[in-house]
């Protein structure tokens, strides 16, 4: 018997945790927040157009009002993450919402493509601190086991939803004016606020940690040039000398971070939570899962729009089966841990993700079609995403103590945002020119980048599985 299945004598099932108004209510509000992240990043892709055309901006622009929010978000994921845990759970969640809140209601005011781009930027920075937060006031308020769980599920409805409810009202608001697509999550985002500052329980800054102002200071440099290497490399290519001096000055910073933190009493990020095998696969099975399903998005929305010429409503409803899939089969996620564990469900979830892209590469030739190929894609890739989420949000945040809450949550959700800005940028680089093709065997390159990425998250999680002993 493997030492890490011997388990300590306690009850023979979890206390059943009862759900008041008030837990309800809580829940409410975090699942909020995350609908309103996936609704911003989905409603703007589709108005990049009308962007563009109303405020002059360049195609090169014109991609940094998406790139400023993944560099804000994915630079500054694990630092809030640790902050919420050092400085109290429920304050930097307010603040940070709060901030997101007034950005969004800015963005949809300016008539600067600058101001606009830093307004994205701002929103992401307030994001990589609201959605780690969220995800840790759920992991405390919810006790591990059948409570966690289904509250988790209930979490990964809401973000897909968000994304898909983007899609659709991002191709309804852009008909109307694009400033619509930052002005309608406002008065969301305020009601989340409100109920926030009445529900959220107050709870007590970490009484021990947030002394390492270098930790601090390397954490978050080495993080966010990071992020900024990995999407402005494809631009001036992965090998230019520009690209190659940014990528090491960012291992520099996160190498002196590492030192620093051996040498400080209170470390800003214990790196010892990553001793763990099971916190360690969740987080690589996170950059398998949105690094191939972001990309494979990104590649079906270039050949549905630019190639075969589809209206950004009828393109988001091709896409909409995934997200109703994992909107309308979350909800059992949580049963389904319950009886079978994280690690089979994550396999199945990796399963599912790499049949749906050898579908499309195996069946589509150089014209696909929607019903006999795209679709029974989107269907797998929904159910993929539906297991696959939940299921490592729970194996990333199990066992970890309430004071690293924010941190294991930040790690894994930070995993995920640099994995896909990663795997994204190779894949863009790769159908950069597939656009002018006229088919769809020119985007095989990416796809088939995207199937190896799934298939090494399965790989990941099946040979664990497959040496584990009764």
């Amino acid at each position: 018997m493997l030492t890490s299945e011997i388990l300590p004598a306690a009850p023979a099932r979890p206390s059943v945790q009862a759900w008041n108004a008030r837990l309800w209510g809580v829940l409410a509000v975090l699942c909020a927040v995350l609908f309103l992240d996936g609704l911003d990043v989905s409603m703007v892709g589709v108005a990049l157009p009308s962007i563009g055309s109303e405020l002059g901006l360049s195609t090169t622009s014109l991609q940094w009002v998406v790139n400023g929010y993944v560099l804000g978000y994915g630079g500054l994921l694990l630092l809030g993450g640790r902050t919420a845990d050092l400085l109290g759970r429920r304050r930097v969640f307010l603040i940070a919402l709060g901030v997101f809140t007034v950005a969004s209601l800015i963005g949809g005011l300016v008539d600067d493509g600058g101001l606009l781009i830093a307004t994205r930027f701002i929103k992401g920075v307030a994001a990589a601190f609201t959605a780690p937060t969220a995800l840790s006031i759920l992991t405390t308020t919810f006790g591990e086991g059948p409570a966690r769980n289904k509250a988790l599920s209930m979490f990964t409805v809401f973000g897909a939803s968000g994304y898909s409810s983007g899609l659709i009202l991002g191709g309804v608001l852009t008909s109307l004016g694009w400033r619509w697509n930052f002005l309608v999550p406002v008065p969301l985002a305020i009601a989340a606020l409100i109920g926030g500052l009445f529900l959220i329980a107050r709870d007590r800054p970490a009484t021990e940690g947030g002394h390492d102002l270098g930790g601090a200071v390397t954490l978050t440099a080495g993080t966010l040039l990071t992020v900024y290497a990995v999407v402005t490399a494809p631009a001036r290519g992965w090998l230019a000398p520009t690209s190659i001096i940014l990528f090491v000055l960012a291992v520099a910073l996160l190498t002196a971070f590492v030192l620093i933190k051996n040498r400080v009493r209170h470390p800003l990020v214990r790196l010892g939570i990553l001793r763990s095998g099971s916190i360690v696969r969740a987080n690589l099975s996170m950059v398998a899962l949105l690094g191939s399903y972001v990309s494979f998005q990104f590649i079906m929305t270039l050949y549905l729009q630019d190639v075969l010429h589809w209206s950004p409503l009828r393109m988001a409803l091709a896409l909409l089966p995934a997200g109703l899939l994992v909107a309308f089969g979350s909800p059992f996620v949580g049963r389904l841990i319950d009886r079978y564990g994280t690690t089979r469900l994550i396999t199945v979830a990796m399963i599912s993700l790499s049949l749906g892209y050898v579908w499309i590469l195996v069946t589509a030739g150089s014209d696909p079609r929607y019903p006999a190929t795209i679709l029974p894609t989107m269907l797998l890739l929904g159910g993929g995403f539906g297991f696959g989420f939940s299921a490592i949000m729970a194996q990333a945040t199990d066992g970890v103590d309430d004071s690293e809450q924010g941190l294991a949550s930040g790690l894994v959700q930070s995993s995920g945002q640099v994995g896909a800005a990663l795997v994204l940028a190779v894949v863009a680089g790769l159908v950069v020119a597939a656009t002018t093709s006229g088919s769809f065997s020119a985007f095989h390159p990416g796809v088939g980048l995207v199937t190896g990425v799934a298939v090494a998250g399965l790989l990941l999680n099946v040979v664990p599985l497959a040496l584990r002993r009764p």
